[in-house]
């Protein structure tokens, strides 16, 4: 098997931008937040901010090679911001692998475009397009209809947009575990508690759906078997009993 990794990011309010944008220098973090959610909402009937005022605060993936599988968020807790984004695109650099996502090309990619713009932070692979690399420019990450980066709701939907589907509900409906309860919205109040590792547990069991829905996409087109796929789901179950982590055991049980 190619290198595929599959990747999720959490991301919270950017109050440092929040503040230089709108002026609230005065406020907490919390407040700041507060009047960043409180003024989207006032224009656009939700809280959801615009990607460039989002902060990444944890970065989770299933990396699968010929002899690996490996969940894990990346960095500690105590990671800067800038340094999980710079540890993202190192392991593309070193391993070139497929990325996988769900909403990537929509959400993912975008925010940590905009916060390796804002960090600094390099990253010649994956913005090749062929001026380094002859075969990025016929397969490379920043193209939507290029494997090398993989949406996967881009395309099962066809690139429709009125075809697009939550990740939950898709992973529930093919018995995997979707997200347990949780969802994207619990993250900014579970960062003001201080619950950082429990976002970043979160992140990985998205990561581990996306990989699933990975593997059965690659069932339907013909690129692994079905005997294959499920060598691949007992391989997956197996890995995560051998982590012993909560949050992997309750995903372990969750998945029919």
């Amino acid at each position: 098997m190619m290198n595929v990794l599959a990747f999720d990011i959490e991301t919270v309010p950017d109050v440092d931008g929040g503040r230089r944008i709108y002026g609230l220098g005065d406020l907490d973090d919390r407040d700041v937040g507060q009047a960043m959610l409180t003024k989207r909402r006032q224009h656009t009937d939700s809280e959801f901010l615009p990607l460039h005022l989002h902060r990444v605060v944890a970065i989770s993936a299933v990396l699968r090679s010929a002899d690996m599988f490996k969940v894990w968020s990346l960095g500690s807790l105590e990671s800067t911001e800038a340094e999980l984004i710079t540890r993202f695109f190192e392991g593309v650099e070193r391993y070139t692998p497929t990325l996988v996502s769900w909403n990537g090309s929509g959400f993912d990619l975008p925010v940590l475009h905009y916060r390796s713009l804002i960090h600094g932070i390099q990253a010649a692979r994956y913005w090749d397009a062929g001026e380094e690399d002859r075969d990025f420019r016929w397969n490379n990450y920043l193209n939507r209809f290029h494997y090398r980066h993989t949406d996967l709701m881009d395309v099962i939907s066809g690139y429709q947009a009125r075809g697009f589907a939550p990740l939950d509900e898709i992973a529930v409906l093919l018995g995997f575990p979707g997200k347990l309860g949780k969802s994207g919205a619990d993250v900014w109040p579970q960062y003001l508690a201080g619950r950082l590792q429990e976002i970043r547990d979160y992140c990985e069991t998205d990561a581990l759906n996306t990989y699933l829905v990975y593997l059965r996409w690659q069932l339907i087109r013909g690129h692994v078997t079905r005997p294959e796929w499920e060598k691949e789901c007992v391989l997956v179950r197996s890995a995560l009993q051998q982590e012993g982590k909560p949050h992997l055991e309750e995903f372990l049980r969750a998945w029919r």
